[in-house]
């Protein structure tokens, strides 16, 4: 990001950013965070997870509540639905992080927005999780993410702001990429 100084408010406070990214090139260590979320089984294939704290800037972090999250299964899967499943969550997740990206680069491009809505859909062949065929992967096929975006902005700029979105988006990043996942069983 650059300084820009301009009439945008998108609610970014991009000098605060600016301000975090100068700081934390300084304290490289500082950078480091673990982000931690619990779960605990509620029955059937509902789980409820909690987010309340996460390790950075060097100490542990408080947030000032707590976040809840129920995950289940639709009525069609024999399941009560009491949540989203946790494929529609991690598809959540995605459009929070990269909205959120073009909120930001929008403001530090002087660029106001007006209204963004996305929609996501990713296909997935039930035959893998439910052991059926073990040749068909169990996760989506592909995602596709769809945005339309209302900002004094050309077309051009619009995509040059998504691109740079999806550039800087940590969850981009988690689901394009392998990540090491490890599962350990404690007593």
């Amino acid at each position: 990001m650059s300084d820009v100084t301009n009439a945008a408010n998108n609610g970014v406070n991009v000098e605060a950013l600016l301000g975090a990214r100068a700081a934390l090139t300084d304290a490289p260590a500082a950078a480091q965070f673990v982000w931690r979320a619990e779960s605990e089984w509620k029955g059937g294939v509902h789980t409820q997870s909690t987010i309340a704290g996460f390790f950075g800037l060097g100490e542990e972090q408080s947030r000032g509540k707590s976040f809840n999250f129920d995950t289940d299964h639709p009525e069609v899967f024999a399941a009560r639905d009491q949540g989203a499943t946790p494929v529609e969550v991690v598809l959540v997740g995605l459009a929070g992080c990269l909205t959120g990206g073009i909120a930001s680069v929008a403001q530090n491009r002087g660029i106001q927005l007006h209204s963004v809505k996305a929609t996501i859909e990713a296909p997935m062949d039930l035959a893998g999780i439910l052991g059926i065929d073990a040749d068909v992967r169990n996760g989506f096929k592909s995602i596709k993410v769809s945005y339309q975006i209302d900002a004094d902005a050309s077309d051009d700029e619009i995509r040059a702001v998504v691109a740079q979105s999806q550039k800087r988006s940590a969850v981009f990043d988690i689901i394009t990429n392998p990540t090491d996942v490890n599962v350990e069983v404690n007593k």
